[in-house]
């Protein structure tokens, strides 16, 4: 149980007609996130053993909980803590997937660092802790994350890693992972790369990773407020591939601002391609201004089909 608490409130927004709501809890969501994580690193037993490690740490639970505090609470931000945290690993982990399949080589593994384990157990640590930093301050939650998860990672990895050497290692591709995870610095390895993506693929309504003030009406709040689902799957010809489904085009601003940008940065940025589409069974309340685009080699472009 955590102690600290962090006020909530079912919001509805309400607009000729359109009726949209904001869950407070998202408790649901976070269960199966979890599942899904556990599911895929049932075959990375070194990820697995970490995973359970740090879900059951008091102190990671009071870092995520005290960042949902500062950004949901003191900034009117939206979910920072324990549910973002899963969420965005697991698509981290369908992403690693998916990149597994196609055979894209980790750099974990080609730096010598490590095995494919411990490629999956560097993304997962990274995901999971990456927004810790907020606990302190909004402003430079990067670097206070980077402190924070080294300090965490201390008490866990020699464990998991008997020789010193391998764990300095291992802890130094999870810092690289946080210390990039906004896309500024540049995403640098094949791992920090999906860490950043997959942080931004949470977006969903009332979820957008452009924060927006509760109370206020503008471009922020409409776009996150428009994303209605994010799917990660194989894009055959490349080895991710995100659709987001938007019910209102405003939702593009959120794939734009905040997804593609960290694509585009990264070295995956030739591996992945973003796919937004309108949802045809949501009522044409909005005028379409996009039906379907698709973000690949650098820009947005109508698709044809």
């Amino acid at each position: 149980m955590s102690k600290v608490r962090v006020p909530r409130r079912r919001i509805s927004y309400r607009d000729h007609g359109v009726v949209i709501e904001i869950a407070p809890d998202y408790q649901q969501l976070a269960e199966q996130a979890d599942a899904t994580i556990r599911r895929i690193l049932a075959d990375y037993p070194r990820a697995a053993r970490l995973y359970e490690r740090i879900v059951r740490d008091p102190r990671a639970s009071a870092c995520w909980d005290l960042s949902n505090y500062m950004a949901v609470y003191k900034l009117n931000y939206n979910d920072h803590g324990p549910v973002h945290a899963r969420v965005a690993t697991a698509a981290a982990m369908q992403m690693m997937q998916l990149l597994v399949r196609h055979e894209v080589p980790m750099d974990v593994v080609t730096s010598g660092a490590g095995e494919l384990d411990d490629a999956f157990l560097v993304v997962m640590a990274a995901e999971m802790l990456h927004d810790i930093g907020n606990m302190v301050h909004r402003v430079g939650h990067i670097e206070y994350g980077v402190f924070l998860a080294a300090q965490l990672l201390s008490r866990w990895l020699p464990e998991i890693y008997p020789d010193p050497e391998q764990e300095q290692l291992i802890v130094g591709f999870i810092l690289s992972c946080i210390a990039s995870h906004d896309g500024s610095p540049p995403p640098l390895t094949v791992e920090a790369s999906v860490v950043a993506i997959a942080d931004g693929t949470d977006m969903t309504k009332g979820r957008g990773r452009a924060a927006f003030d509760l109370g206020k009406v503008d471009i922020h709040s409409v776009s996150a407020l428009a994303v209605d689902a994010v799917e990660i799957r194989d894009g055959g010809d490349l080895p991710i591939e995100i659709a987001v489904y938007l019910s209102n085009s405003a939702g593009i601003f959120q794939v734009q601002e905040i997804l593609a940008r960290k694509v585009v940065v990264t070295p995956l940025k030739d591996r992945v391609r973003i796919v937004v589409c309108a949802r045809p069974e949501t009522p044409l309340v909005d005028q379409r201004i996009i039906q379907k685009v698709v973000f690949e080699n650098g820009r947005f472009q109508v698709a044809q089909d």
